[in-house]
């Protein structure tokens, strides 16, 4: 494509030969343009098939990105007010302490119930009716709005839950007639389907770095993800679970995809003729919303509403008005409106890194930034 393609191309040749990664794809847009479209290594490490650039993997909470989106469409339609309890849509919530939990709680991981259901197994993560029913029962972990922990699962399932009252759709069809669809994207699935399932990458799970400091086993981190659907490549190698509708870390994308999405954020919320959110709307839903520190994960999160925001060290660099969603495993979604910069970014090795400076997906969002000469900033 270009000489700032070629460049990020050789670190991926680089990371794939080298065999710290399997498989990667990146791709990214400037000023509405896709510039960057790369991808290395393999798809499916057992038979030798390649990673191609219509390739689809798991991207985990990369995909809480696109249900952000969609939340944001229907507060702007006037369907949805951030301030309203969530009770008011979906009245079987409002029970046990989460009667006056507002979506604007959710959507900064405030509500209280970071928890997954006791005793989860993967099979039940197809069980839209069965999640929603439970999660609706529990009782908060703290008064909804007086701190914050990260929704890891549970997130996709209230804001569907949320869009299925209100809209009528189920989320999956919102997303794809409201906001894939429109924008031409076909490398997005949200529960995989027959037509995309040859195209779907092996997961593979690295070993935990020399180093990495032990979670005890009773931290609320395997509360909101517990044991038996941890994001691994044990469990979202499962043909049941990659059908499953897991909106806050099921969608199954390419980097194509998730950086068109991003694409049209960056450009002020419309790309193509196709209009997502107005910039008045985005304005207002990129506006930080609290930096505490999140429970769960145990640091300060910059939070905006249902996107995180750019920091330090940050695939979305320093620069703090840039906004996306990373995924389990290395994969993120983001855009960064002053410099009209898009990137998305995914892998089939799920690997954690004890330097966030080390990180993949920093070091490509840098090479990308590096490439198109688009400046960090603060």
């Amino acid at each position: 494509m270009s000489a700032a393609n070629d460049r990020v191309q050789t670190l991926l040749n680089s990371l794939t030969a080298s065999g710290e990664e399997v498989g990667l794809q990146v791709a990214a847009y400037h000023h509405g343009d896709l510039a960057i479209d790369a991808w290395a290594g393999v798809a499916d490490p057992a038979s030798g098939r390649p990673m191609q650039g219509d390739t689809v993997m798991t991207s985990f909470s990369t995909t809480k990105g696109v249900v952000t989106t969609a939340i944001h469409q229907l507060a702007e339609r006037g369907v949805l007010n951030y301030d309203l309890p969530v009770a008011a849509y979906w009245p079987e919530f409002g029970q046990n302490g989460k009667e006056r939990a507002t979506l604007r709680h959710v959507l900064c991981h405030q509500e209280g119930v970071p928890q997954m259901p006791d005793d989860v197994t993967p099979e039940q993560l197809g069980d839209w009716d069965g999640m929603c029913r439970r999660i609706a029962a529990q009782a908060p972990l703290w008064a909804p709005g007086t701190r914050t922990g990260y929704h890891a699962y549970t997130f996709g399932w209230i804001l569907g839950e949320i869009v299925r009252r209100t809209d009528g759709r189920p989320i999956e069809r919102y997303i794809a007639e409201e906001i894939i669809g429109p924008l031409g994207i076909e490398d997005w699935a949200l529960g995989m389907s027959d037509a995309i399932e040859p195209r779907v990458a092996t997961l593979v799970t690295a070993p935990m770095p020399p180093g990495m400091p032990a979670v005890p086993p009773d931290a609320l981190l395997f509360r909101a993800m517990p044991l038996s659907v941890f994001p691994n490549a044990q469990v979202y190698n499962r043909r049941d679970v990659r059908r499953a509708v897991i909106p806050a870390g099921g969608g199954i994308m390419s980097a194509r995809a998730i950086a068109r999405h991003y694409a049209a954020l960056a450009e002020g919320g419309s790309l193509g003729g196709v209009r997502l959110l107005s910039p008045e709307r985005l304005a207002l839903a990129t506006t930080l919303q609290t930096e505490a520190p999140d429970l769960v994960l145990g640091e300060p999160v910059r939070k905006a509403l249902g996107w995180r925001l750019g920091g330090p060290l940050s695939p979305m660099s320093g620069r703090r008005s840039a906004f996306g969603h990373p995924g389990a495993g290395g994969s993120i979604g983001f855009a960064d409106p002053e410099q009209h910069l898009a990137v998305g970014i995914t892998k089939n090795l799920l690997r954690n890194h004890l330097d966030p400076a080390e990180a993949t997906a920093y070091r490509i969002a840098c090479e990308v930034r590096a490439a198109l000469g688009v400046p960090e900033g603060a």
